[in-house]
């Protein structure tokens, strides 16, 4: 019996080390901050000195998330340090960890492990993106105009984008197209009203009044994706027999709580279809990204 090939799988995101110079600080960089950078430990600086990343692509934080972060470092510290470059006049612009920033101010901090870096403008949105895609997910909006400032500030390619960030090219494009839909299906979908899926079936659409209105039957019906896509259709072509969308059985409150939060952990679809305390979770995945990502919160490692 001939051996299975095996299972390829495109490279995933560079990590923020491979962003980040591995020399430690120049001597001109030591007396620009006045601090001993030498050899890339972490440094407790001050948390007044660090100013906010002008690069951040995350719009929203969770309050109650972030409530829970600043209790853990008031008790045992910042596990992970935050990543910064020098600023001007003895200060520092933040490259990496707003979150633990902003929860060590509400924990009371009055200093931060900081690892001090010198990169680029490129770099420093490169790493901000990478990080924000690998710990915690962007909302499909905030992504979308993620790439859109690496395209238009930085005059990357979708292919150079992919290169950077591990997301493959058609995933980007289909993140970047997000920017065409109207400004309140915008909002839908980046408060989790809409799926990034509902999002890709409206866009087939083509004037902002139709996906509008499209958009505002598909939240008044609670349509899934695929109800949503067989409805779109079914505007696109009249003509054809396309059964109308029915709306989907209410779900329990707890069902649905756990639904959603399955859906912000893994940043993927998720359907939890329960009938009296039995059933099945469904979750959508586009790539290999997504695939592994499964695997690592179901705590298995990739092959």
């Amino acid at each position: 019996m001939s051996t299975p090939a095996p299972f390829k799988r495109s490279a995933l995101g560079k990590g923020l080390e491979s962003l980040l110079p591995a020399r430690p600080a120049t001597l001109a960089t030591v007396a620009a901050v006045a601090e001993p950078v030498s050899d890339g430990k972490p440094l407790e600086i001050a948390v007044e000195l660090i100013d906010r990343n002008p690069f951040q692509t995350r719009l929203h934080f969770d309050e109650a998330k972030l409530a829970e972060l600043a209790s853990s470092i008031a008790a045992s510290g910042v596990v992970q340090p935050i990543v910064v470059r020098p600023g001007n006049e003895g200060r520092y612009t933040l490259i990496t960890g707003e979150r633990r920033l902003i929860a060590s101010k509400q924990a009371g901090k009055a200093t931060i492990p900081s690892i001090v870096r010198e990169v680029s403008n490129v770099q420093a949105m490169e790493m901000t993106i990478v990080e924000n895609l690998q710990r915690e997910d962007l909302d499909p909006m905030e992504q979308a105009h993620a790439f859109q400032r690496l395209s238009r500030d930085f005059h990357m390619s979708q292919e150079q984008m992919a290169e950077r960030t591990g997301k493959d090219r058609a995933t980007i494009s289909n993140f970047l197209r997000l920017l065409k839909l109207p400004e309140l299906v915008q909002q839908h979908v980046s408060a989790g009203d809409l799926t990034f899926g509902h999002a890709k079936c409206l866009l087939a659409l083509e004037s902002s009044n139709a996906i509008t209105a499209a958009a505002q039957k598909v939240l008044a019906l609670n349509l899934s994706v695929r109800a949503t896509e067989n409805y779109v259709q079914g505007l696109i072509n009249p003509e054809g027999k396309t059964k109308p969308a029915k709306p989907e059985r209410p779900l329990d409150p707890n069902v649905r709580e756990a639904q959603d939060s399955l859906r912000r952990s893994l940043g993927l679809k998720v359907t939890i279809d329960d009938k009296n305390g039995k059933g099945k979770v469904i979750i959508e995945y586009s790539g290999i990204e997504d695939f592994d990502a499964i695997l690592t919160a179901l705590g298995q490692s990739p092959a």
